[in-house]
């Protein structure tokens, strides 16, 4: 399998594994997105780490793959292709990328998807589809823009640069830098901590963001206000209301 998913400590962690480079080709699509819907399926996991090794997060597309389909084949394999990471952005609990060396084109996307983003001192990112006469097609115009903004993300857009960690933390694209050593255990970490957090609440946080982006603010306060009132039904309110009165804030045990 180009893609493969392990699950420990509540943490699922998608692992990209296609050497050298991690060339996103339709089997690395296609496999992204039905490990994306297993996450979401399963009780086991509660926080996801997407990582592509040690040297290298994700190159981009199979671009020999993508020089043989003329228009009609990619008018039908670009819903696809966007479906696929569609399916890993819309997973309904906290998603870290852990970028090591390139994520570029298609990489940088996958990256996009996640909640939070940590990178290796080393790391590069980048859309540089422009330099092949396209555009990002796998939802980089409209996540990059919404992650930092409509300028910043046009220039990298227009230009195709490639950008070092820490100009892309100081952009915003990511959001801690780490030595390359140390990138996969704290996204662990991280993701670990949060898997031990009350789920329905990280999901109605996750989803009320995410939804409130697209819309209105009007709106948006409507989505916030239903999940806020629905998360007195569970269990999770209860056993962390009930330890704050009794213990003091941040030591409720969720199960």
């Amino acid at each position: 399998m180009t893609v493969n998913l392990e699950v420990a400590d509540g943490v699922g962690t998608i692992r990209l594994d296609r050497p050298p480079m991690n060339a996103l080709d339709i089997a690395t699509q296609d496999r992204l997105r039905e490990l994306a819907e297993e996450v979401t399926r399963r009780d086991d996991v509660r926080a996801v780490v997407v990582w592509g090794g040690e040297k290298v997060f994700a190159a981009g597309a199979d671009i020999k793959e993508m020089q043989a389909m003329d228009h009609a084949a990619m008018v039908v394999r670009s819903k696809a292709l966007q479906d696929a990471f569609t399916a890993v952005a819309r997973i309904p609990k906290p998603v870290v990328a852990a970028i090591t060396g390139y994520a570029l084109g298609g990489g940088c996307e996958l990256a996009l998807c996640a909640d939070f983003r940590i990178a290796a001192d080393n790391a590069k990112l980048g859309q540089p589809e422009i330099l092949l006469g396209l555009i990002p097609g796998a939802g980089g115009t409209q996540r990059l823009a919404r992650l930092v903004g409509p300028s910043k993300a046009k220039d990298l857009i227009f230009t195709g640069r490639q950008v070092k960690a820490d100009e892309a933390l100081a952009l915003g694209l990511v959001d801690r830098v780490v030595p390359a050593a140390e990138v996969h255990e704290q996204a662990h970490v991280w993701a670990a901590r949060l898997a031990a957090g009350p789920a329905l609440a990280l999901r109605a946080a996750k989803e009320s963001v995410d939804a409130g982006l697209e819309t209105d603010i009007d709106t948006g306060l409507t989505v916030e206000r239903n999940w806020f009132a629905g998360l007195f039904a569970t269990e999770d309110r209860e056993i962390g209301m009930r330890s704050f009165v009794e213990e003091g804030p941040g030591k409720a045990k969720f199960r």
